[in-house]
């Protein structure tokens, strides 16, 4: 195993911070702009995350133009985030024994991230985004090296003196991975936070979210609108109030109008920021973010939210998942702000 250590468990005035450890595939995002009839020929749902073969990814991309490559991968996307927000963060994961995995390595290095890094002889995961003229976004997934990660390859050590677990829903497709994970968060008094990830991870994959909610191992559930509706059948603030009673705070992600942060009988609708979108790709991912950066330094929820706003706000902005560090300037900013309005 490869340990990157990035800029380790930070500090902050003399006391360690708290710290999450994310666990998800590890990903190299392909993002290109494509029209409505593009995604219709590829004859997969618009919207959501369509798992491929390593030769349809080869057919699809022979299909399109001026890719931009870009390191990502849901919770790696969120881990990433909160590190460049000044949290402190770990991630596990396994990447190929190639260029694009010696990149996606050396990205968590850079961006302050504690890597666990397992390597395999497959090819590195790639997701193509596709980006229509809504900005919505379609992923075709092929997970390559990154679901080659097996229960023996999960040591304890990211999850020693960590304060919280943030497990994305792809990792439904891999169950044996996803207890092992669970185990191991318990077994070190970790909260977990789970983000349903896709409404094609909840249709597909219901059967595992039904066991983790069952056995009451969910402590933050993330989902946005789409994936709440499935889960709930009702939609947004009903469907966040549903959701409530499946974890102890529920948040459901509405885009364009915010979001609604639920625990017990309190309900919070928080405001979007301001922006002006061309790429969604990786909002949720970001929007978690904040949140996650928020709840480690043990803001109210409104804050976490409003922190976890101005984030997603920023990458909806630019192409792919990645905040410049321009954005990242102004959300220090607006971090520094919350924080000092707590005091």
């Amino acid at each position: 195993m490869i340990i990157c250590n990035g800029l380790g468990n930070k500090t902050k005035k003399g006391v360690k911070m708290k710290q999450a450890v994310g666990v998800g595939a590890a990903l190299m995002d392909l993002v290109t702009t494509v029209t409505d009839e593009w995604v219709v020929r590829q004859k997969k749902p618009k919207g959501g995350m369509n798992p491929v073969s390593w030769g349809e990814m080869g057919r699809i991309l022979g299909n399109v133009e001026h890719l931009t490559t870009i390191p990502g991968g849901s919770a790696s996307n969120t881990i990433i985030g909160l590190a460049r927000l000044g949290g402190s963060a770990r991630f596990v994961c396994k990447v190929g024994n190639d260029d694009l995995g010696d990149v996606y390595s050396q990205n968590l290095f850079h961006s302050g991230v504690e890597g666990f890094i397992r390597k395999s002889a497959t090819p590195t995961g790639r997701v193509l985004s596709a980006v229509t003229p809504d900005t919505q976004r379609t992923m075709y997934t092929y997970l390559g090296a990154s679901a080659e990660l097996v229960p023996t390859e999960i040591s304890d050590v990211p999850f020693r003196d960590a304060n919280v677990l943030y497990l994305e829903g792809y990792l439904a497709y891999a169950p044996t991975i996803l207890l092992e994970c669970v185990n191991a968060a318990r077994a070190h008094d970790l909260q977990i936070i789970f983000d349903c990830g896709s409404f094609g991870v909840i249709q597909e994959r219901r059967f595992i979210l039904d066991e983790l909610i069952g056995a009451g191992d969910i402590d933050i559930l993330l989902a946005n609108e789409d994936e709440a509706k499935i889960l709930t059948n009702v939609e947004e603030e009903l469907a966040c109030m549903e959701m409530a009673k499946m974890a102890k705070i529920a948040v459901v992600k509405i885009g364009k109008k915010g979001s609604i942060i639920c625990a017990k009988d309190e309900i919070i609708r928080v405001k979007p920021a301001e922006a002006k979108a061309i790429d969604t790709t990786g909002a949720g991912d970001l929007w978690a973010s904040g949140f996650l950066y928020g709840y480690l330094n043990d803001w109210p929820l409104d804050k976490c939210g409003e922190l976890a706003s101005a984030v997603a706000a920023e990458v909806i902005q630019v192409m792919g998942p990645v905040i410049p560090n321009e954005g990242y300037e102004r959300l220090i900013k607006v971090r520094d702000k919350i924080a000092q309005s707590l005091k």
